[in-house]
């Protein structure tokens, strides 16, 4: 595992950046795993201003997004269909064809984890997986105690979760208390995978997480165990982490 401790958001956002574009020069038909959240949002403006300045070429690579709410439609404010088509999609030279992200309120829900799976492995899997991290460890909606094993399927939000993501709808009683997510297998299965955390309220989870038990109680620390992660965090979210963790060659 790689780390990388940044000054801001802006120094965090710009790496991630640069990570993914030099995927794409590298394998133009990249798959790119993507996920949704505040984290991401400057990774993807400066993934577009790169493409507008004529140096990114998104053509011919694949998408596939972590996670959806249950019940929202595809074109629910709050839905991550709308979220990645305002945030990204609909400023570069992704083919329409190519975005992939599960339907939330699929008739058939078992149908559509299924289904999202095969075509996962139909596009050769994920070369790069983006990830943000839960308060409480939590990678996608894998919330804490998920299989390792797991799939993608149907899951119950933990009430962190609900709490946390309350800023994003008028109440929290708006919040969908299920979602569809990759699982923690599926995630692992990524070629790449790129964590990023910025902020004092993931300083306890990226120390959980970097130092603690490697365990489904803490879905990221499994990430431990891959054998290609590069972690990204500012200084606030690596503010709990011990000496070992600050040394110079990993801070920016």
């Amino acid at each position: 595992m790689r780390w990388l401790i940044v000054e801001d958001y802006e120094a965090l956002s710009g790496e991630a950046a640069e990570l993914v574009a030099r995927e794409v020069r590298e394998k133009p038909d990249a798959v790119l795993g993507l996920a949704t959240g505040s984290t991401p949002v400057g990774m993807y403006q400066e993934l577009i201003r790169q493409h507008q300045a004529g140096n990114l070429d998104f053509s011919r690579i694949t998408t596939f997004n972590l996670d959806e709410y249950v019940g929202l439609s595809a074109t629910h404010p709050q839905s991550y269909r709308v979220f990645m088509h305002e945030t990204f999609f609909q400023h570069v030279n992704v083919q329409p064809e190519r975005i992939h992200i599960p339907c939330g309120d699929a008739a058939d829900l078992d149908e559509e984890c299924d289904r999202y799976e095969r075509a996962i492995q139909a596009a050769g899997g994920i070369d790069l997986q983006i990830l943000g991290i839960g308060g409480n460890g939590h990678i996608g909606f894998n919330e804490p105690g998920s299989p390792v094993s797991s799939r993608t399927r149907v899951v119950d939000l933990a009430q962190r979760t609900i709490t946390d993501n309350a800023r994003f709808f008028a109440s929290i009683e708006e919040v969908p208390t299920k979602a569809v997510t990759m699982g923690i297998q599926t995630i692992l299965e990524a070629k790449k995978i790129v964590l990023l955390a910025c902020g004092a309220s993931k300083a306890e989870a990226m120390q959980r997480m970097l130092e603690g038990e490697i365990t489904p109680g803490v879905p990221a620390s499994l990430l431990r165990e891959h054998p290609d992660v590069t972690v990204i965090m500012d200084r606030q979210a690596a503010a709990r982490l011990s000496e070992r963790f600050l040394d110079p060659k990993h801070v920016l």
